[in-house]
């Protein structure tokens, strides 16, 4: 990881393209779908805009047993320089394998994991921790009792399962994922803020990387995320698709807060 300004570690800001049939779309809480441009076109926007990192997920490819979107990785590899994360219906270590060949640096895996544990050990041998991700999709059991604990659920967030999102990520680590992708359903699209009790629980069960995910809407949630929720990194879509904050507007608010950011 990279250093900021002030010599400590830098932490990230990584904007999500969510893929559907082509285009980069939005919604609100996984539903209500809109579309939000090209995926190649807004790769390039927010590598030369400053960011760190991006992650493609084919939103729909897991809920409709399809193979993941590999042309779309050819071009969005051939058009940034920055690292990026794909994911959405792979579920094998050969198409692992084929995402990184197209480009990718790392993969997440959500459905496939949850279903069949042992991928992320196998991807892990195959290609190291360091490009396993676990993608985990949380929804408090009891809304305002964080207490209560999570459920994970799978399939584009349409499918609940009886797995405890945390007690869920210490068992995906200890597989050899090397970085948890933790997405709040509940603050998803919402622009309301990230879901703080389930960042801190996930950064106290863990020895890897937390990014959040689901709920920026200003500098100040992001801030939240990372001095409170003690996030690594922050995922963010709706903010920047609608041009509420821009990338360099966003960090230069985050450095100003004395949270070190890679600054071009």
């Amino acid at each position: 990881m990279e250093k900021g300004n002030s010599g400590m570690l830098a932490r990230r800001i990584i904007p999500c393209l969510d893929v559907k049939d082509g285009r980069v779309v939005k919604g609100v809480q996984f539903e209500n779908i809109r579309d939000a441009g090209d995926p190649v076109a807004l790769a390039e926007r927010y590598s030369a805009e400053g960011a760190d990192e991006l992650v493609l997920l084919d939103i729909s490819a897991s809920r409709e047993g399809r193979r993941t979107f590999f042309d779309i990785i050819e071009r969005v590899a051939r058009a940034v320089q920055i690292p990026f994360t794909v994911g959405g219906g792979i579920s094998t270590v050969d198409e692992v394998a084929s995402a990184l060949a197209a480009g990718a640096d790392k993969v997440s895996f959500n459905t496939a994991a949850v279903l069949r544990p042992e991928l992320l050990s196998e991807a892990a041998a195959r290609v190291g921790s360091q490009a396993v991700v676990a993608a985990i999709d949380a929804r408090r059991r009891r809304p305002g009792d964080p207490e209560a604990g999570w459920d994970v659920w799978i399939r584009g967030g349409s499918q609940p399962t009886e797995l405890e999102a945390v007690e869920w990520a210490r068992r995906a680590v200890g597989l050899g994922a090397g970085e948890l992708l933790a997405t709040s359903m509940d603050r998803d699209g919402m622009q309301a803020g990230y879901d703080l009790e389930l960042l801190r629980a996930l950064s106290r069960a863990v020895n890897v990387p937390v990014i959040a995910s689901g709920g920026a809407g200003s500098v100040g949630h992001v801030a939240d995320a990372f001095l409170q929720g003690n996030a690594d990194a922050v995922l963010a879509a709706s903010i920047f698709h609608d041009g509420t904050v821009t990338l360099r507007e966003l960090k230069q608010g985050l450095a100003a807060l004395g949270i070190p950011m890679r600054l071009q």
